[in-house]
């Protein structure tokens, strides 16, 4: 196979000819699709190019490389080589750039909410407050960052209810998933939804009966087989902007849209829980 130091797009022009009829599709695929690839879940590249999963997998082992999740890396590293010189000789005194800087930032955070929005569907968000409502344990999950925003989001639910946890290792939490009942809720936060973790304890949730809904980037995924409701939130976020603000920002939008609805459902449990956390914590913030 010939590689070219580290150019994914190259190495699949260069060894075109040795693929088979069923990789060719996939690198056609690509090559005419690189800026959208590295966004996509191999659910949907699959989908694509129309071959299956496994294909994709084979893909990349006849590329020598490790993983769907390399390849887009990969891919995603070529494609940024070819515009580094374009950035690199950007036009403008220090403080025009730094102004730009500070609006693009902007644009793209406020994008991402408005896309999340969008994306919401009124009946998936109402079922799934619905499934949280009737739910005696609701755990909030996520691996790496979105183990962050998990933990935002228990804190968030907890001013209202007692009924949220938030568990942070991911054996412990395979080990609560394979005590769960068909009235616990499992809510995962999973920006790529192809996480081993999650999709593990998402197959032990789901063998116990309980509820699963899924935040996430991609309708399609591991994750969201087992999901009851899923809820997409609109930041694009590439390999190599794992954990960006504005995929966090999207999934909070979500929370918090979550949050308002439940407490408009369960709004005479909620204000007394409310009264109940305020008070409890008001003694911190008064002066000594």
């Amino acid at each position: 196979m010939e590689q070219d130091n580290g150019n994914l797009l190259l190495s699949i022009q260069l060894n075109y000819n040795q693929f088979t009829r069923t990789e060719k599709k996939i690198a056609d695929y690509v090559l005419q699709n690189a800026q959208d690839v590295p966004f996509m879940s191999i659910t949907e590249l699959a989908e694509g190019c129309g071959v299956a999963e496994a294909s994709v997998h084979r893909f990349c082992r006849t590329l020598q490389i490790k993983g769907y999740q390399n390849f887009k890396m990969q891919l995603s590293l070529s494609l940024h080589d070819g515009r580094q010189e374009a950035h690199d000789t950007g036009a403008g005194t220090g403080e025009a750039r730094e102004e730009n800087l500070f609006q693009k930032i902007l644009n793209n955070n406020l994008s991402a909410i408005r896309e999340t929005s969008a994306l919401l569907d009124r009946e998936v968000v109402e079922k799934t407050v619905r499934l949280m409502s009737a739910a005696q344990r609701i755990f909030f999950l996520g691996v790496g960052n979105s183990m962050i925003t998990a933990e935002e989001a228990q804190g968030r639910f907890l001013h209202i209810t007692p009924k949220v946890q938030y568990v942070v290792d991911t054996h412990m939490q395979a080990m609560a998933a394979s005590m769960l009942t068909p009235q616990d809720m499992l809510i995962f936060i999973s920006y790529s939804g192809s996480t081993s973790d999650n999709v593990r304890v998402a197959a032990l949730g789901r063998a116990c009966g309980a509820r699963i809904s899924v935040i996430t980037r991609y309708p399609k995924s591991a994750l969201t087989k087992y999901a009851d409701t899923v809820l997409i939130c609109g930041s694009k976020e590439g390999p190599l902007e794992g954990g960006s603000m504005g995929a966090k920002m999207s999934q909070l939008y979500i929370v918090e849209v979550l949050f308002q609805l439940y407490y408009q459902m369960n709004p005479e449990e909620s204000k007394a829980n409310n009264k109940k956390t305020a008070a409890a914590i008001v003694d911190r913030y008064e002066d000594r």
